[in-house]
């Protein structure tokens, strides 16, 4: 099984952007949280920035839309060149549809569910998905703490996944550092969002390297 750190971009220095970026090369993927203010009440950026963010990142962008339209929008992240998009169930009127458009045009196609919402609708159609984002906070905000009360949601993935025999991630994006990372993995999780334990250190690589080793070491396949 292989881990993989996605550094949350919300919680970098956007007045040098470029080099934050650089700093995380080490990384599998770089986040970029896409709101719009309807969704969720936060607004963060759009396409343009994006754009930006994929021409310039040395690792592969990690499109995660809280957006109230992810059917339009979805498929658009996917063309301007995100390796993966992850649109929010409770706002996708077509979710397999829009997770078809998104794989039709090169992108990983993930899935995400807030804490409150159940996992189970989506074990039925992993073979039309890449990727379940399981949000262990409310979606909108940085720095929130982590909810521990959704790890038993990632161990029913992890089953169904397991038994299933699908290639299908399971992200948990929302206080990750140490030890939540530690418990997210023991529940199956296999791709981690880090925000400020991060970018809020000096050595923004290093810290991907001792999470990514933490979460390897701590990981269990069957839960």
């Amino acid at each position: 099984m292989t881990i993989r750190i996605s550094p949350s971009i919300l919680a970098a220095n956007f007045a040098s952007l470029g080099t934050e970026l650089e700093s995380i090369s080490n990384a599998d993927m770089v986040h970029v949280d896409v709101m719009d203010g309807h969704f969720v009440p936060n607004i963060s950026m759009g396409p343009v920035v994006v754009e930006d963010v994929i021409r310039t990142s040395p690792v592969p962008v990690d499109a995660h839309l809280m957006v109230a339209d992810p059917d339009t929008w979805a498929p658009q992240f996917a063309e301007m060149g995100s390796a993966s998009v992850t649109f929010h169930a409770e706002a996708a009127k077509a979710p397999i549809r829009t997770a078809r458009e998104v794989r039709k045009l090169g992108a990983r196609a993930g899935i995400a569910i807030s804490p409150m919402t159940p996992v189970e609708p989506l074990l039925d159609v992993l073979p039309e998905i890449d990727m379940i984002l399981v949000m262990t906070v409310e979606p909108g905000f940085g720095g929130q703490s982590f909810l521990d009360v959704t790890l038993e949601k990632i161990r029913r993935a992890r089953r169904a996944i397991n038994n299933a025999g699908v290639d299908v991630w399971i992200q948990v994006d929302g206080g990750i550092a140490e030890p939540t990372i530690e418990r997210a993995a023991e529940a199956g999780a296999d791709m981690f969002v880090a925000g400020s334990s991060v970018f809020g250190h000096d050595n923004a690589a290093e810290r991907v390297d001792t999470l990514r080793d933490l979460a390897g070491r701590h990981f269990c396949h069957d839960v």
